[in-house]
């Protein structure tokens, strides 16, 4: 059995390409925080390569972007590829079968909006403020 389950978030906005036939495949890196501390007691986190098919992967880059929280079902691969100067690479990558968006939708445009403009101003229509460290953020 080759299954995956992920929550985390993204470190930057998803790459969204289309291939020759017109499926969308999107690409983007999520961060997953490690469930212990390390020796200096501070939090560590997995950056984890995510791959997304088809329609899915069109709404990803439709609806989510950098700091998004999403859950992640799908699975591991392994591949391999010769390189310019001939030399085998290996790549690990989680293709996702399914994206969960974690965030509400109105954070997630808020975010979106906050990353294409550098807007800062937060939305005061939904949740509360929350005080925490920069050095909380793993990306």
């Amino acid at each position: 059995m080759n299954k995956i389950i992920l929550i985390g978030r993204l470190t930057k906005d998803p790459e969204l390409r289309f291939t020759p036939s017109g499926k969308g495949v999107a690409t983007f890196t999520l961060a997953v925080n490690r469930p212990f501390a390390n020796q200096q007691g501070e939090r560590e986190a997995d950056f984890i390569q995510i791959v997304v098919w088809g329609k899915p992967a069109e709404n990803c880059a439709n609806f989510i972007g950098k700091g998004s929280q999403v859950a992640i079902d799908g699975r591991l691969q392994v591949r391999t590829y010769d390189n310019k100067e001939g030399q085998k690479r290996w790549v690990t990558e989680v293709v996702a079968n399914s994206v969960e968006f974690l965030d509400s939708r109105g954070k997630r445009e808020s975010n979106r909006d906050n990353n294409e403009n550098n807007n800062n101003q937060e939305d005061s229509s939904f949740g509360t403020v929350i005080d925490f460290s920069e050095d909380d953020i793993p990306f």
